[in-house]
């Protein structure tokens, strides 16, 4: 089968992002791009992740065009083709129906960097404008509001996170998502202390290494 280890690491993390709380049923999809050959394995549409086997993720052209597989792709396909096309340093996407920033997103507002940990994303994590989901102009959406960041609120929707490897966006999603809890926590008792831009300057160089790759 094309693109055998990206299978299995498909399912990994798709199986981890249920384990740790980070979805439910069959919330979100996850995709590996292959820059040599152009082609992107992403997970099946309607699936639950523990019942896919690696037969069942799609290899498929940029432009929607499947190569292997039998199974429609994720319904959400464009809007990772989209990162794949137009970013270079983006090999591997996450989308997840995490609950905190997924309040955040249906107030349809930025996360702001209460805690540093958001760095890992960039200054701050932007909201992008809602679409329906599986459409074009959610994808346009989601890549103009990522532009510079490594993960992106999706109005009334979830969250998206793209990076150089499956391991790196899924800690995307964990940290972003509980720097959104923080947020929403803090927001409850009081106003947080926003960390200013200097600081996230800071951040920002001493995460450009952060992480395995």
């Amino acid at each position: 089968m094309l693109m055998d280890r990206a299978r299995h690491e498909i399912i990994q993390y798709g199986k981890a992002l249920v384990d740790t709380n980070l979805t439910k049923g069959t919330g979100g999809n996850l995709s590996v791009y292959d820059p040599e050959t152009g082609l992107m394995a992403i997970t099946p549409t309607g699936i639950d992740f523990y019942e896919i086997q690696p037969e069942d993720i799609v290899i498929m052209k940029l432009d929607g065009t499947i190569v292997e597989g039998d199974k429609k792709p994720s319904s959400e396909w464009v809007m990772h083709a989209i990162q794949y096309e137009r970013r270079d340093d983006i090999t591997a996407v996450i989308h997840a129906h995490t609950t905190y920033a997924t309040v955040i997103a249906t107030l349809r507002q930025e996360l702001p960097p209460s805690h540093y940990m958001i760095a890992v994303a960039g200054p701050n994590v932007r909201c992008a404008r809602y679409a329906t989901y599986g459409s074009p102009e959610l994808a346009e959406n989601a890549y103009e509001a990522m532009l510079d960041r490594y993960a992106v609120l999706l109005a009334n929707h979830g969250i998206l996170a793209g990076t150089y490897s499956l391991a790196n966006a899924f800690n995307i999603i964990e940290e972003v998502e509980y720097c959104a809890q923080i947020y929403y926590m803090a927001k409850s008792i009081g106003d947080p202390v926003i960390l200013d831009d200097a600081e996230m300057a800071k951040m920002a160089v001493k995460f450009q290494n952060y992480g395995q790759k």
